[in-house]
This record gives structure tokens, C-alpha cells and sequence, in this order.
């Protein structure tokens, strides 16, 4: 599937964004940087093919200009041209690239996602910290441009800006990244949900429909990966707030309907095919039990059509009026992806059937695939969207992949790591990948490489160094007064329960790493 549209793509379309699969030629969308090529790089080498992924890489550092007189979209540039780019780089050095010293912390495809994302700064240049929309790679912000973007739209730049600042050590891109969040955060209404639309510089709500779909999907999902990435436990705190809103004012019957943000009134009893990430997301978070049902109920919806609508009236039981296509969208196949991972339930792998039968008996032209513009008599529209390549071929792919590297290789700990950094001394490829919300997966351990590690050596260093002078006699460490931690008993006090630390997977801070039985030895001895 994915070399038919590839190579389609290719003889067709190429240096276009996207192919237009019924008339067989091509068509800028977002840009025009040849997104297709961008978003398919590392699908590429998931698939296992080296040489094209070599090939491809090339071809882009030759071809690629962001000095372009180009309106372009913030959000998706962000989520498919510096992500896809962001995670070529990362897995260059598995695609038998040459490599420059000191890699994963430069690189020429590294370079390009920062050029990308430098277009994208002058967004952010507002007077709440929240970014427009729109973008002029070449101008800058429009003097017309409007002021009201999507939430999604805000709160979606995380991943891809923080490991963009802890690869080349620019902090600029994490810390607008961080602002945007901060400042929607502060937005949310009294019973703690937030709308579909905000004036970025008024921070006015414009549509204030809640729900986890269109709109808002991946500003929830970029809480829960960039507390998972960052080991950030702000970013997880303000998720669960949500949450716990999302389910009390938003769930029925394992259902997500729309409701009003203030009111928590249900404004739309509908299913939109982007809300079918969820399941994936709470199995991020442990909640399987809830991310089965509504699995469930969102499968039914597929068994039905053959594919998810882009919206489904929950009380009609059928597709909404406008709404009834189904363009090649991978949100359940994801969804399904993470679930059989966490329950090695074949349900999920039923699922992957389904939607594979499906898109090949509906979707395929000679041409690639197109997108459907009706599933009620599967009528195709002439278009077939990056992301098809870019996320739907590739979680299909890593669903029946259960020993695949980005799943950390077979059992634990056989995965094949790579090393990297000055002198190779980190870690990497390990597992542990994070998808972004266009499936580009990142390395946390690339993070830590170019941004902890050296201060972490640093302190070694230091330890090692005073304890080798001769007659040093190390000082004890400072007694903290209070609010220190280290003078504070680690006992428990009597009826006193131990809690343990929002993200439950924590890296070992770096003294236990030199202990032995919890004795750490900085004395003589």
C-alpha cells in the first residue's frame, strides 16, 4: 500500500505537496515544500528501506526553501515539515546516514527543522504569548491577519519546539511553546473546560463549544507526550484537571459529546472520527478500562461505514449532513495501535484488518489512494492527504509489528540502541519513542543527550575530582533549612501515606546513581 501511493506520489505529483489521485498529477495545500516527501521521510525507514530514506534526505537539503513568499499554516507546518524533519534527523544515524560529529546535537536535516520553525517565531510575537494562525515564511504576520485561531492551534507545538531547543541548546522555541500553554491554560472556564476558538489577543472565547475533538484533539495529547518526554509534571497536572472535567461533563455512555464551556450544557451529541485518538491517549495514562469501551464504540462506527465519518450524530445512529467523508484518517488504527500493545487483545489486530480491506477496496485508485467523499456509496474525492503516509500505512504497519525498534524491539532490553553525542557517549534509540501528532516519532533520549547529560558529567566530574586531591577532606553537604530537602526525615510520620510522584516512571535522579544500597560515597572512604 504504501509504494503504490509512494511511487504514485512520486511519478505524479512530486515537487507538489500533495498527489490529486484521480487526475493523476499534483497540487500545492500547505505550503509548497514538497510536504508529501517531508511527511513520508521517516516512514520510510519504518518500513526498513535505507537507501530511499538516503535518497529522500537528500534530495530535500538540495531542494527545500523556507525562504518563500508562502502564506503557511503554523500549526501544520509545526506538525508535519518540523516533525518530520525533527525525526529524519533522529533517526538518521538507524538509516546509515553520514553523520556529523557530535550528532544527535547537529546535523543538516536538524538544521532545516529550525530554519522551519525560526519562520514560525514571529507568530508567537503577541501580547498574550498565544500565536496566530497564519504565517508568512517570507513576512512574517499579516497586518489583516485575524486574531482568532483554533485551541489546538495554541497548545500544539511542545513536543517538536522542546526538543528543538534541547538538540541545538537555543531555549527560544520551548520557552514560546511553554507561554502559549501557559496563557490558555489561565482561560479555561469556571467548571475547568476550554472552547473550540480564542482570540489570541483579546484571550476571548469564540466558539466555546468543549469537547475532545476537531479543534481541541491534539492540545490534550501534547500535555500527556510532553509530560511523558519532558518528565514534566505541570504538563500532567493541567491534563488531569482536564480530564477530570472531560468526564464529567463530556462523557456519555463512554461517548465524548460537545457541550457548552461554561455551562457544561450538551451543544452537539456527535462523534467526530478525530476524537478516535483518545482511547490511545488514556491507555498512555493507565485508564484502560474506559479506553476500551469507547474503542468500542468507535469501531462500531467504522464496522458500519467502512471507515470513520468525519462526523456521526451519536442519537441518529448515522452520518451528518456535509460530513459523511472518510479521508483516509489513521486517529483509530493509533488508537488501536497503543491498546494492543497495552492488552495484546487481537481485537485490535481485527481492527487493522478492517481498516486495511477497507481503504484498499474503497480508497485505491490507479493513482495512489483517494480520499472518500461519501461513505455512504464510497464516492472518492481527488485528493489524498500526507498524512495517509505519514501516520495511516505507518500505525497499520507498527500494529503488526510487535517487535519493531519504535516499540523498543522484542522482549525488553533486546531493542538495538545506538550511541551518539561527543565521543558517543549516550544512549540512544532505546526505546521509549513519543509520536508526535503526525506520527513523526522523537527520541527522549536524544533530549537528555544534548541538554542533561553534559551537566550531569559535569558533576561527576566534580565528585570524582575533589574526591582524588590528596588530603581532601570533602565537607559534609550543607545542612537545607526549611522547605530544604535534605534535612527533612524520610520517615513517615504515623498515619501518614507515602504518595508517589505524578509520572511514575522516573529517570533515577543522578546521585542514586552512584550509590550502592542507598550509601552514596562522596567521603574518603
Amino acid at each position: 500500500m504504501f509504494y503504490h501511493a509512494y511511487n504514485s506520489y512520486l511519478d505524479n505529483a512530486f515537487p507538489y505537496d500533495e498527489l490529486r489521485p484521480l487526475t493523476c498529477d499534483g497540487q500545492d495545500t500547505w505550503g509548497s515544500f514538497s510536504l508529501t516527501l517531508i511527511d513520508a521521510l521517516d516512514t520510510l525507514l519504518v518500513l526498513g528501506n535505507r537507501t530511499e530514506f538516503q535518497r529522500v534526505a537528500s534530495i530535500l537539503q538540495d531542494t527545500v526553501d523556507f525562504d518563500i513568499d508562502v502564506n503557511a499554516s503554523v500549526f501544520e507546518t509545526n506538525i508535519r515539515v518540523v516533525g518530520g524533519l525533527l525525526s529524519a534527523h533522529l533517526l538518521a544515524q538507524r538509516a546509515g546516514m553520514e553523520l556529523e560529529p557530535g550528532w544527535p546535537c547537529s546535523g543538516p536535516l536538524l538544521r532545516m527543522a529550525e530554519d522551519a520553525a525560526r519562520k514560525l517565531l514571529p507568530a508567537f510575537e503577541t501580547p498574550t504569548g498565544m500565536p496566530y494562525g497564519t504565517v508568512n515564511l517570507l513576512r512574517g504576520v499579516s497586518p489583516t491577519e485575524t486574531p482568532v485561531t483554533c485551541t489546538a492551534g495554541v497548545g500544539t507545538f511542545i513536543l517538536e519546539f522542546a526538543t528543538l531547543s534541547r538538540l541545538t541548546g537555543d531555549p527560544t522555541f520551548e520557552n514560546v511553546a511553554r507561554r502559549a500553554l501557559r496563557t490558555l491554560w489561565k482561560t479555561r472556564s469556571d467548571i475547568g473546560l476550554v472552547g473550540n476558538h480564542i482570540d489570541i489577543v483579546s484571550t476571548k472565547w469564540v466558539a466555546q463549544d468543549a469537547g475532545i475533538g476537531a479543534g481541541v484533539d491534539s492540545y490534550f495529547e501534547y500535555l500527556v507526550k510532553g509530560a511523558v518526554m519532558l518528565q514534566d509534571e505541570e504538563l500532567l497536572s493541567m491534563f488531569q484537571a482536564y480530564d477530570r472535567a472531560i468526564q464529567n461533563y463530556t462523557r456519555f455512555d463512554d461517548w465524548y459529546l460537545w457541550v457548552q464551556m461554561h455551562k457544561g450544557t450538551v451543544s452537539m451529541p456527535i462523534f467526530q472520527s478525530l476524537e478516535a485518538f483518545w482511547p490511545g491517549l488514556q491507555s498512555l495514562l493507565g485508564n484502560l478500562d474506559s479506553a476500551v469501551r469507547t474503542f468500542q464504540n468507535y469501531y462500531s462506527v467504522w464496522r458500519q461505514f467502512g471507515g470513520l465519518p468525519e462526523f456521526y450524530s451519536i442519537p441518529q445512529g448515522y452520518t451528518v449532513d456535509k460530513r459523511e467523508g472518510y479521508p483516509l484518517r489513521p486517529e483509530l488504527i493509533e488508537s488501536a495501535m497503543y491498546l494492543f500493545r497495552a492488552t495484546g487483545d487481537h481485537t485490535y489486530l481485527q481492527l487493522g484488518v478492517d481498516a486495511l480491506e477497507s481503504i484498499e477496496k474503497i480508497a485505491k485508485t490507479p493513482c495512489g489512494y483517494a480520499s472518500v467523499k461519501d461513505l455512504r456509496d464510497h464516492q472518492l474525492d481527488n485528493r489524498m492527504e500526507s498524512f495517509f503516509l505519514a501516520e495511516t500505512i505507518k500505525y497499520l504497519y507498527l500494529l503488526f509489528d510487535p517487535t519493531h525498534f519504535l516499540h523498543g524491539g522484542g522482549t525488553e532490553g533486546d531493542g538495538s540502541w545506538e550511541e551518539g553525542g561527543e565521543a558517543g557517549e549516550c544512549v540512544l534509540g532505546a526505546g521509549g519513542f513519543i509520536f508526535n501528532t503526525e506520527a513523526h516519532p522523537l527520541d527522549p533520549a536524544a533530549l537528555y543527550c544534548c541538554g542533561q547529560h553534559d551537566q550531569d558529567r559535569q558533576e561527576l566530574q566534580d565528585i570524582l575530582l575533589t574526591l582524588s586531591q590528596p588530603g581532601s577532606q570533602s565537607k559534609p553537604p550543607p545542612k537545607q533549612t526549611e522547605g530544604g530537602s535534605q534535612s527533612e526525615s524520610i520517615a513517615l510520620k504515623p498515619g501518614e501515606k507515602k504518595t508517589p510522584p505524578l509520572l511514575s516512571c522516573p529517570v533515577q535522579p543522578f546521585s542514586a546513581r552512584l550509590s550502592i544500597l542507598g550509601q552514596v560515597f562522596t567521603d574518603d572512604t
